[in-house]
């Protein structure tokens, strides 16, 4: 299976969604955002030299307590990377190595698309507040027209403040929510590559996390 997560607006948190949510499926997280990439690179080759034809996708999978293919960081490497190779790419690492959660650069940019064009499901990433709908329903009508429906949302960063609109996005979007705490232990999982779920199993940040993961998986639908 392959999940992409996208976000209506950067600055959500949506890679720490994708790294966490990774953990929770034990699956493989690809960093797909070509010009921005967020999750830890360390050594080795990424998704750049892999979309370049450097290497191959598998090679360049690494990463412990959760999998990660990472994407290069410089500007050389998002010019020479051929975004029309990574679908290729992500059916050949969930042939491989089993479920896929596909982090997406933000936004509606164009290379949005490829990642929801080959994904089974999507799972959106939003602000706790009610001015973020209208970007959520954009994101979830591309994903829509794309055949990746959507699975789960995250209302991420939620404090007792926000009095998040849990059912106003439930009625909108169609889709189940789970509302991700402003807890830092999230925040910092991925630069520490701590998950929540593993670090603080019995926190309600991991229970929030597991949920979001078990809708996907009751929405789980096998790739022909």
């Amino acid at each position: 299976m392959i999940v992409a997560v996208a976000g209506g607006k950067g600055g959500v948190g949506k890679t720490t969604v994708a790294y966490n949510l990774g953990a929770a499926l034990d699956a493989v997280v690809v960093d797909a955002d070509l010009g921005m990439a967020d999750l830890p690179r360390g050594r080795g080759p990424d998704l750049h030299d892999v979309l370049a034809e450097q290497a191959e996708a598998t090679e360049a999978i690494r990463g412990s307590p959760v999998s990660i293919l990472p994407c290069g960081r410089s500007l050389a490497g998002a010019r020479g990377a051929d975004v029309g190779k990574l679908a290729d790419t992500l059916r050949t690492v969930a042939d491989e190595r089993g479920d896929v959660v596909v982090d997406c650069p933000a936004g509606m940019r164009a290379d949005v698309g490829v990642p929801l064009a080959v994904a089974d499901a999507s799972v959106l990433v939003a602000s706790p507040r009610q001015f973020a709908l209208a970007d959520a329903v954009r994101t979830r009508e591309l994903a829509r027209e794309l055949d990746a429906g959507l699975v789960g949302v995250a209302l991420n960063r939620t404090t007792d403040a926000d009095d998040p609109p849990v059912d106003v996005f439930r009625r909108v979007l169609g889709a189940p929510i789970s509302t991700v705490p402003a807890d830092p232990r999230v925040g910092r999982s991925v630069d520490e590559e701590r998950p929540v779920v593993t670090a603080a199993p019995e926190s309600v940040a991991a229970d929030a996390v597991r949920s979001l993961a078990d809708g996907v998986r009751k929405a789980h639908r096998p790739r022909p």
